[in-house]
């Protein structure tokens, strides 16, 4: 998927002035040009929509070396459906509304399939450039002790009931606000804030018995031949 939308470099009829302005007036004009088919605006979305989509997408399944078939079944429905978008909500919400639906029927539909598979590829896509690069006051001890934390909480968010999983990834890692979330998933405000609540104490106990489990392997006696 990464490498076909890397692809599309095609110079685009449409003037690069024309998507900026106002964040309201930029959005609907790429929603007209989406409806109206214009390859400007499908290069637009993919820019703007990819790297979130398949961070969001990675987050949400259990075997992130799944997300790419995912992200691209995500934005053929961005494509298909956007005759159906209203406006009441902003773009970003809607695609990620789409998202996450898709993500959702990926794990129920294909997880037993793939749960014992270990995916060989590393999944490092999800990361921006600024994440990849090791900060020059950052000591490599310092660095390591951070990825493994890193590893650590990715792994209990994975084990987490995926109602609490995406709540959790919307508000604390994606920074959507509460009526953002709600819109997203066609929840009520109450069972987002609930939901949150109740998905940080599952993700601190999860974290929990991993340091646990880490510490007693690292403590137990090992035996010299």
């Amino acid at each position: 998927m990464a490498e076909q939308i890397a692809g599309w470099d095609t110079i685009w009829s449409e003037p690069e002035t024309a998507l900026h302005g106002d964040g309201e007036s930029s959005e609907a004009r790429l929603v007209e040009g989406l409806r109206a088919g214009e390859e400007w605006a499908y290069e637009t979305l993919i820019q703007k929509f990819q790297q979130p989509v398949y961070n969001l997408v990675t987050r949400l399944l259990a075997d992130p070396a799944e997300a790419c078939d995912v992200v691209q079944e995500v934005f053929l429905k961005v494509f298909r459906k956007i005759g159906s978008f209203r406006g009441d909500s902003s773009l970003k919400t809607w695609i990620y509304r789409i998202a996450v639906n898709e993500a959702h029927n990926h794990s129920r539909w294909h997880g037993r399939h793939h749960r014992n598979q270990v995916g060989l590829e590393d999944s490092g896509e999800a990361r921006s450039v600024s994440e990849s690069l090791v900060s020059p006051g950052v000591s490599p001890y310092d660095y390591l002790l951070g990825q493994e934390q890193q590893h650590l909480l990715e792994a209990a968010l994975a084990e987490l009931n995926p109602a609490f999983r995406s709540v959790l990834v919307l508000r604390d890692v994606e920074d959507l606000s509460y009526e953002e979330i709600a819109e997203v998933l066609q929840l009520p405000l109450g069972t987002v804030k609930s939901r949150i609540l109740r998905g940080r104490e599952a993700l601190r106990r999860s974290m929990e018995r991993q340091m646990e489990a880490k510490a007693e392997f690292q403590l137990s006696p090992q035996l010299v031949e």
